[in-house]
């Protein structure tokens, strides 16, 4: 039996480093584009190759705090394909639900990181997403981004859930389900069990902006009266939110150094999601979650940073006056869901 099975893709990234750039915004500092001298050769300082996708990056995550996982994944038979499949057992993730098919590419990007920020280039190809002959039983499914074609295996997902009704999802849909599948990204918050998404993608699926919702946690309120059963909402330097019915938290981020961004939302999820496993409280799961998080953009590549229970308990320890606050206790959110 696993703790944790992640369904999604899984990459190879190539992150490149540059200097030679600039970065162009708005009046309001926001819609900044990376500018590159076109038709020119642009320098670099330096690149190397990483394992990514958020399927990868959580089940590798998630073992190294202690849980057994395995990893539904769709690869290409190419050197790529071969090379995800080293990574995962490399990192003890179990392999034997990922299927390769001769006639795609696997996919792969181009990260380029740039004063801390990072700009993703990213190949995906339609693919036909197969669900395995048996999935054993399973203690929590992750299920995240997906490509063009996921729709047949998401039916399979909750077909499987209803055969398996101690299997708990957590739901952490890709930029494109949420572009070209909203329907279908939405049907699945009756099921899901948590919900974690970054503050953009939260305003998209429940079509409310952060203005009309009043708070982050109106857009909590929003996603679980959709139905969702607990919301995590991100929101880079700013922290995160968590809430259920009963209560909001929400957790700043720790003060460290930004290295780069890559993979920091796959972290806080891996973080996030074991501390529920092992039965802890929403302020508890917020601190795992950050500190994985900020244990990864200390670091380059979505890997390198991720840390074990050790890690955890280390960082907690060294922002311990940083803690979770209430921001909907139990007695208002009651007096809310009357209203």
């Amino acid at each position: 039996m696993y703790n944790l099975i992640t369904i999604g893709d899984a990459v190879i990234d190539t992150h490149v480093f540059i200097d030679d750039a600039t970065v162009q915004c708005d009046v309001n500092h926001e819609n900044c584009q990376l500018c590159l001298d076109y038709a020119s050769k642009v320098p670099i300082t330096g690149s190397f190759q990483s394992l990514g996708g958020n399927a990868a990056n959580v089940a590798v995550g998630a073992t190294k705090l202690g849980l057994k996982c395995a990893a539904i994944t769709s690869l290409g038979t190419d050197a790529n394909g071969k090379l995800i499949l080293e990574e995962l057992k490399k990192n003890n993730v179990d392999t034997s639900l990922t299927s390769q098919d001769p006639r795609t590419l696997t996919r792969y990007s181009i990260i380029l990181n740039f004063k801390g920020e990072r700009t993703i280039l990213s190949y995906h190809q339609k693919r036909k997403y197969d669900w395995p002959r048996t999935v054993p039983p399973v203690d929590w499914i992750y299920y995240t981004s997906l490509s063009e074609g996921f729709e047949n295996l998401q039916e399979k997902l909750l077909a499987f859930l209803d055969k398996h009704g101690t299997a708990r999802l957590a739901f952490n849909p890709g930029s494109f389900q949420i572009k070209n599948a909203l329907p279908k990204v939405r049907e699945m918050l009756k099921r899901t069990d948590v919900l974690i998404v970054n503050l953009e993608e939260a305003e998209k699926i429940s079509d409310l902006t952060l203005a009309k919702a009043k708070s982050v946690a109106g857009l909590i309120r929003k996603l679980l009266n959709d139905g969702a059963k607990e919301v995590v909402i991100t929101d880079a330097a700013n922290g995160a939110w968590a809430g259920n019915v009963d209560e909001v938290w929400r957790l700043e981020s720790f003060p460290v150094k930004v290295v780069a961004k890559t993979g920091a939302g796959d972290a806080f999820s891996a973080g996030y999601l074991s501390a529920r496993f092992y039965g802890h409280e929403i302020p508890l799961a917020l601190s795992w979650g950050i500190a994985n998080s900020c244990g990864v953009i200390s670091e380059v590549g979505s890997l390198k940073g991720i840390l074990d229970k050790n890690g955890i308990k280390k960082m907690l320890a060294k922002f311990s006056t940083i803690k979770p606050s209430t921001v909907i206790a139990r007695s208002e959110a009651t007096k809310q869901s009357l209203a």
